[in-house]
């Protein structure tokens, strides 16, 4: 048997249906998840929450069914519903980043899935650089914030130093140029 029959294909099950998410989004995906990880990771060093990125399933739905989803970054803080590779309690933060093969359920199926998960803060991540912010109010997400990255320092629009934070932990704070560092280089 070859070496790569044994590694785990990448895959989501949404209401049943598994979802699979090979081949890999691209390098941008990639990029900008790392840079968003890092700073969270650092922000959490000498706390009980860590953060994951890519390789966690989260099972949202582990009294009724198997379904899970592989959030792109997702910061757990109870650790109690961790279970080899995969978490079953409810995640304070999740990024998703945009491929074209992904969007429309990023932005439909997971976002709802998310919100009725109860995790408090949702990112969504477009490579093109835009990020769009959601908070749990009430039991339903509102957008607080939606931004579009104008890296050039000449246009009068300059934002690429704009600082963003996690809600439930302040003191982690990135700008729109650390977002999106390295795409263009």
């Amino acid at each position: 048997m070859l070496f790569a029959e044994f590694e785990r294909k990448k895959d989501e099950k949404i209401n049943g249906v598994i979802y699979d998410m090979s081949p890999s989004p691209g390098y941008r995906h990639c990029i900008i998840n790392g840079n968003i990880y890092r700073i969270i990771a650092n922000g959490l060093k000498n706390s009980i929450c860590f953060a994951s990125i890519e390789n966690l399933d989260f099972k949202y739905h582990p009294e009724v069914n198997d379904d899970y989803l592989c959030p792109d970054i997702m910061i757990v803080c109870d650790r109690k519903h961790l279970k080899g590779g995969a978490y079953s309690g409810t995640p304070k933060f999740i990024a998703e980043t945009l491929s074209p093969s992904t969007a429309k359920k990023v932005k439909t199926e997971k976002k709802d899935i998310y919100e009725a998960a109860g995790v408090e803060e949702y990112w969504i991540v477009s490579p093109q650089g835009s990020v769009e912010i959601y908070y749990l109010e009430d039991g339903r997400y509102v957008l607080y914030q939606n931004y579009l990255l104008e890296p050039d320092k000449e246009d009068e629009d300059y934002n690429a130093e704009t600082e963003i934070c996690l809600k439930a932990f302040p003191h982690i704070k990135m700008t729109l140029g650390e977002i999106f560092e390295g795409l263009n280089e």
